[in-house]
């Protein structure tokens, strides 16, 4: 039995591939894509490698049992739209398939919010009062306002896409785990074996929580049409990581009492409620779940996790992708690690060298300071002032804030560090037979 975690570079993103099955029969998902640029130098190289250790020749399609999207976020959902696009113009052109998907995973925005694009448009919520919302609630944020709208559109695209193969006869059935409703999690949860041996528990996305995102979209709405709800106000609740972190799909995979949990972006708290929630974890204030590989949640930013996340959640493995930019991985987010568990044994593995990934942890370090400065200045001259200013961080110290000299002042010989050096080159967590490519 094959139990694989394959890690590649995805620059600021996600992009893994799982195998499993037997050496005989092998199975693969495919988990994320990663962003703009990862496709083409990063994934389709390693699929590439996949296709020649399978033996398949030119024309024969490589077999994938699964593509996941995690949730509608640029930084998963667009290298899979580079492959997506790739096969429906292979389909068009009377190619033959590079790649055939049995199902895809994936709870888009119009799953997760049951609203027509007309009771959107009734309230407002067009693109020029959306863009014009977005800079009042973000005061300029590029990254954010890119974020928020550019992924619902990516989702749809992705789900016409995957239409487009299926009608064509080439699988991407969309939801098969749910029966092609929303992938999510309840009361009544538990875990469900798949093609290829491996048992799937779905841990998030929540109902409960879902279907009060519901209810106060509903409610804006409502409000909306009234005249008594702004844009803006909608916006910022998206903007602040909302449906992202209610939405991101949260599984554990087991095969032959080894575990993988993959976390999505999904906030820490609630991957401890799912599991909860799902019997995988004890309600008791002492209670654990051990896993041996964990995909920290979120690129491991310190705003998804906190210290009891680590103790609860025990792992043998921790990936952390991300290439410093955003500030991901953050210092905070390693230190709650290393703090939670500092006579544990462990392996930390980043999709960078900590050198290149504080290179870039440093330059948005002094672009957030320069925020935080132009805030605090126009909080000055308010009247009235207000209560509380902007605190504006210090220059960047690398003793203090560096990655690099945290990791180096860990004097304990228990926890190791794994880098990936190069582009195209990816790690292998494999927790029982190899693989061999």
């Amino acid at each position: 039995m094959i139990l694989t975690l394959d890690v590649r570079r995805a620059r600021k993103g996600d992009c893994l591939l799982l195998h499993y099955g037997t050496k005989t029969k092998p199975t693969l998902m495919l988990i994320d894509g990663g962003p703009s640029s990862v496709y083409k130098p990063q994934l389709r190289p390693r699929l590439d490698e996949i296709r020649a250790a399978r033996g398949l020749a030119a024309g024969d399609s490589l077999a994938v049992d699964v593509i996941m999207i995690s949730h509608i976020d640029d930084d998963h959902i667009k290298g899979i739209l580079d492959l997506t696009t790739e096969l429906s113009n292979q389909q068009r052109d009377g190619e033959a398939q590079y790649l055939t998907s049995k199902t895809l995973w994936h709870n888009s925005f119009d799953d997760l919010l049951k609203t027509t694009p007309k009771e959107l448009s009734d309230a407002g919520f067009g693109p020029a009062q959306a863009t014009a919302a977005l800079d009042a609630v973000l005061g300029g944020d590029e990254h954010t306002a890119m974020h928020v709208l550019a992924s619902v559109p990516q989702g749809r695209t992705l789900r016409d896409d995957a239409s487009f193969l299926r009608d064509k006869g080439h699988g991407w059935k969309v939801n098969d785990l749910s029966g092609g409703t929303l992938i999510l999690a309840d009361k009544k949860t538990k875990a469900r074996k798949i093609d290829g041996g491996v048992s799937i528990t779905v841990v998030g996305p929540l109902l409960p929580e879902l279907e009060e995102l519901q209810k106060e979209h509903d409610e804006y709405l409502r409000a909306k049409k009234k005249g008594d709800a702004s844009t803006a106000g909608l916006l910022a609740a998206y903007v602040d990581g909302s449906v992202s972190n209610l939405s991101s799909l949260v599984m554990l995979v087991e095969a032959e009492k080894k575990r993988i949990l993959l976390t999505g972006d999904a906030r820490g708290d609630k991957i401890i409620k799912g599991l909860k929630l799902t019997g995988l974890l004890g309600a008791g204030a002492n209670a654990k779940l051990k896993v041996n590989v964990m995909k920290v949640p979120h690129h491991g930013s310190a705003n998804n996790v906190e210290n009891d996340f680590f103790e609860k959640i025990v792992a043998d493995h921790y990936v952390f992708s991300g290439n410093g930019e955003h500030g991901n991985p953050e210092r905070e987010a390693v230190e709650m690690l290393l703090e939670a568990r500092p006579n544990d044994s462990f392996t930390m593995h980043f999709t960078y060298p900590i050198d290149k990934i504080d290179v870039e942890r440093k330059a948005d370090w002094a672009k957030e300071q320069g925020k935080e400065k132009k805030k605090l200045a126009a909080q000055k001259k308010q009247l009235p002032k207000p209560k509380e200013f902007t605190v504006v961080r210090p220059n960047w110290n690398a003793s203090k804030h560096s990655l690099a000299a945290l990791l180096a002042d860990d004097d304990s010989d228990l926890h190791k560090v794994q880098v990936i050096e190069g582009d195209g080159e990816g790690t292998l967590i494999e927790l029982l037979d190899k693989i061999g490519f």
